[in-house]
């Protein structure tokens, strides 16, 4: 892949990345949660291959998690393998 063509990639899984984190934050805010650290990674996003840009879902405090875990429970979605 030339070094354009891989730029463009990255670029666009990046901006894939910054989308979910805004649909995660979006979502959370709807149920009444703030993950004050929900961000992308920025060492994913760093060196020579940043083809994966990962996202941090952020450290929280027990309530969140407590209200994140009853969300989830609520939805169905916790302790269920898919």
């Amino acid at each position: 892949m030339a070094i354009k063509e891989r730029r463009v990639t990255v670029e666009g899984r990046v901006r894939a990345a910054e989308d979910a984190v805004a649909r995660l934050k979006e979502g959370f805010s709807g149920v009444g949660i703030t993950m004050p650290s929900l961000r992308i990674d920025p060492v994913s996003c760093a060196g020579s291959d940043p083809m994966s840009p990962l996202v941090d879902l952020g450290r929280c405090n027990l309530d969140t998690a407590l209200r994140l875990s009853v969300v989830l429970e609520e939805q169905g979605l916790a302790g269920h393998e898919r």
